[in-house]
């Protein structure tokens, strides 16, 4: 295929793309994209850098299939030995075998292809989620086996590691049953072998000696009307054999294993049959990347969504400090009582309009010559604003688990962190009233420079001097919270005392628009200050989806990748279907074809059918549940399904069992 470096990198760096979970919330189809996401890792992993990596690699061919479709039997009756276990218990393929001949056999037990497999030899069945390697000498060099479990197992890891393997072949060799030729799963797998252009032979097996030819041709019939024309077509007849676990005799067999053997010994047959596989898979990527891409930008989206549902709850946090600042609640209980102490009784207070000037003188005494109320009053103040803080961010908190817990991606999200974690962010975080007392002190310091550097020039200095500099500080503070929305009754005027006084000395030290500046800055200040407390809070939110989010540029990358394998494409050879699929001089006498894709047969059908259809949307194609002309149609004795779900199929008694295995009986073995 010629110098494929460049085209191996770039599949080595779509794989460190897709190296970490990529669809982290439940945003739309999030299941098929995971899905899509594991075929596509497991592919690159399993096969496409493994192939590219040694091109001249014995060839992989995997037989798969339904269950009881006999690919135990199959395997152990192409190589004439037992090396996988066939039965009627199902599954019977837990762990899958890969037979090899010895010249390939250090290839194989190396991690060469599925990686992600253990290695098991020796004799034994294998545990499951491993790989067990047989080696035998009646299997030619250049070619492997690969007994996989069922597509349609009951088990589901045994349905996934099934794809898998099947995404890891050179070489499907699908195994299906003339009972069950037409059912959906089957066709499933069958039409992605289409998809992906996968090099592909289909063996019809426990085939009615009856039915001969019939089932075939119906089943050619079908290939042709799903895209898959020029598919090879064997056959094998129902077989009366002597025991449960006997191999099929060689003449049923013979036209699979000559195939095999002439593909095994023509290194050009071994690389036409490669560069199929390899260039429908590569050519696969340039649609299942970019779509995953665009399911990435749905997970970013959605991820955006979440993280504006933090923004939106903590900034009616913010806004609820805003209402707390201004609406007087500050100067309730503790701040009114040590205020009262500061400037003397209540009775002053409710005078206040009349008699400003001798409080205003009341004040300079007070600060000058008692400090102890001055630090009271700052204490109780401080303490005020940081309890305002903390009711914000508990609430902000609240509202936004309140938010995710009513979003599918924000619910998924929660869960998957723990009922632990979640009732921890119901609330503000642990070390948030730390931070806000050093926020507050903050404040306050920044207060007190503030009246230092407006009382710089000698006649305010002189002022300030009066008062001192933490009283007039302190005034300051409390001209902040100058509003009193939120008090009732007495706690209005004393409140609005309070602000009132406190301004009309400010104003007599420093003057009355400097106060007005002094009072927005410092409000500012504090504000932007819980503003970062509370953007600090809302961080233990976006931190999950940070952990979990795929990088910015994730989709832009695959999408370069796609388009960089698209390119690498074309400079590789085209791969010959038919070259790839029909090696040697000719088929044996029992295999057949369906027409070749692309041929007028199959345009015919198409234009008649309006595209390819799968046998389910057509009346005249037989299918799972029955159809027209097939055996298995409604009628009875006929072929009508039994009470317990199975089809009765024209089989002999002696024959197969409906497990699918060769059962023990007497009487003469069919011919091929």
């Amino acid at each position: 295929m010629g110098d494929n470096d460049g085209l191996l990198e770039t599949l080595r760096e779509l794989r460190r793309h897709l190296d970490r979970d990529l669809f982290p919330l439940a945003i739309g189809d999030v299941a098929a994209d995971r899905r899509a996401l594991r075929e596509l890792t497991g592919q690159l992993d399993d096969y496409l850098i493994p192939r590219l990596s040694a091109i001249d690699a014995p060839l992989l061919a995997v037989v798969g299939g339904s269950t009881g479709a006999g690919k135990s039997t199959l395997v152990n009756s192409l190589v004439g030995t037992d090396v996988s276990e066939p039965g009627v218990l199902r599954p019977t393929t837990m762990a899958p075998t890969l037979v090899t001949s010895p010249a390939d056999r250090d290839w194989f037990t190396a991690q060469n292809i599925l990686p992600g497999l253990p290695r098991v030899t020796g004799n034994g069945r294998g545990e499951p989620g491993t790989l067990r390697v047989v080696t035998t000498g009646a299997l030619p060099p250049g070619l492997a086996l690969l007994d996989a479990p069922d597509i349609d197992s009951v088990v589901t890891a045994n349905r996934e590691l099934a794809a898998q393997l099947l995404a890891a072949a050179d070489l499907w060799l699908f195994t299906t049953t003339a009972a069950r030729y037409a059912d959906e799963v089957p066709w499933s797998f069958l039409r992605s072998a289409r998809e992906r252009s996968t090099a592909l032979a289909v063996i019809l097996s426990r085939v009615p000696p009856e039915a001969l030819g019939v089932v075939r041709k119906d089943l050619a019939r079908l290939l042709e009307a799903n895209g898959l024309g020029g598919t090879r077509l064997f056959e094998v007849p129902e077989l009366v054999l002597p025991e449960e676990n006997a191999r099929l005799p060689r003449q049923a067999v013979q036209p699979v294993a000559d195939w095999l053997a002439t593909i095994a010994a023509d290194s050009r047959s071994r690389a036409d049959v490669v560069r199929h596989t390899l260039s429908g898979a590569l050519e696969s990527l340039s649609t299942r990347v970019p779509a995953l891409a665009g399911a990435v930008e749905r997970q970013q989206a959605g991820a955006a969504e979440l993280r504006s549902m933090a923004d939106a709850a903590y900034a009616v946090g913010l806004a609820s400090f805003d209402e707390g600042m201004r609406d007087g609640s500050l100067l309730r209980g503790e701040v009114l009582a040590r205020w009262q102490d500061f400037i003397g009784t209540g009775d002053l207070m409710r005078s206040l309009e009349s008699r400003v000037g001798r409080l205003r003188d009341r004040v300079v005494a007070f600060v000058t010559g008692r400090p102890a109320p001055e630090s009271e009053l700052r204490v109780a103040l401080e303490s005020g604003v940081e309890a305002l803080i903390r009711a914000s961010a508990d609430g902000a908190a609240e509202r936004l688990m309140e938010s995710w817990s009513s979003h599918p991606s924000g619910r998924a999200l929660l869960e998957r962190e723990g009922v632990a974690t979640a009732g921890r962010l119901g609330r503000a975080s642990a070390d948030l009233p730390a931070r806000a007392q050093e926020a507050v002190r903050g404040w306050q310091s920044y207060v007190l420079d503030l009246v230092r550097k407006e009382g710089a020039d000698k006649r305010t200095t002189a002022r300030v001097t009066s008062f001192g500099l933490n009283g007039a500080g302190l005034l300051l503070m409390l001209a902040v919270f100058a509003s009193t929305g939120g008090l009732t009754g007495i706690e209005v005027g004393i409140a609005g005392g309070t602000s009132v006084l406190s301004q009309k000395v400010l104003e007599a030290v420093f003057g009355d628009q400097a106060v007005r500046t002094l009072t927005v800055k410092a409000r500012s200040d504090l504000r932007a200050r819980v503003a970062i407390l509370l953007g600090a809070d809302a961080d233990r939110f976006t931190a999950l989806l940070d952990a979990v989010q795929p990088p910015e540029g994730t989709a832009p990358a695959l999408r370069a990748t796609a388009d960089a394998v698209r390119e690498h494409l074309r400079e590789l050879p085209v791969a010959d279907r038919r070259a790839a699929l029909s090696p040697g001089a000719g088929s044996a006498a029992s295999a057949t074809t369906a027409p070749e894709e692309g041929s007028e047969t199959v345009r015919d059908s198409r234009r008649r059918s309006g595209g390819v259809q799968h046998p389910a949307e057509r009346p005249d194609v037989p299918h799972a549940t029955g159809g027209p002309g097939h055996p298995r149609s409604p009628g009875g004795s006929d072929g009508a399904p039994r009470a317990d779900g199975e089809p009765d199929s024209p089989r002999p008694q002696s024959g197969p069992d409906d497990g699918g295995r060769w059962a023990p009986g007497a009487g003469e073995v069919g011919e091929a």
